[in-house]
């Protein structure tokens, strides 16, 4: 079954939108492709949000919180890991720790989908 998370990120207080973008991709992506196969990953797209006010329009008029700065999207077979159960506890903690870096984790939201394709 393939299981996909969504992670909507806010980046941390001190750093610029730009600043949190490089580190995210030139930084941790490397990190996520390097696990990848250990922790089962398929797939792993990032969508950097675009610094832009006349794109925001839409989220005022329907009252909407303040925007993410990026959303992260990581499709993973649910019994597709090929490391042991330690080594991708292992290679996940390591993850984290390197989100801490870029990340302000309270203020993101990560959740657990299964897609329904609609088009």
């Amino acid at each position: 079954m393939m299981i996909k998370i969504i992670f909507c990120l806010k980046r941390l207080p001190h750093l610029s939108r730009d600043a949190f973008q490089a580190y995210w991709r030139e930084q941790h992506a490397p990190r996520v492709q390097a696990r990848a196969r250990l922790l089962g990953i398929r797939r792993y797209v990032q969508s950097h949000t675009m610094d832009d006010a006349s794109f925001a329009a839409p989220s005022r008029a329907r009252g909407g919180a303040a925007p993410y700065d990026g959303v992260a999207e990581i499709w993973f077979e649910a019994d597709g890991a090929e490391g042991s159960p330690e080594a991708c506890r292992a290679a996940a903690l390591e993850l984290l720790d390197d989100e801490r870096n870029f990340i302000d984790l309270p203020a993101s939201a990560l959740f657990y989908t299964q897609e329904l394709q609609v088009l």
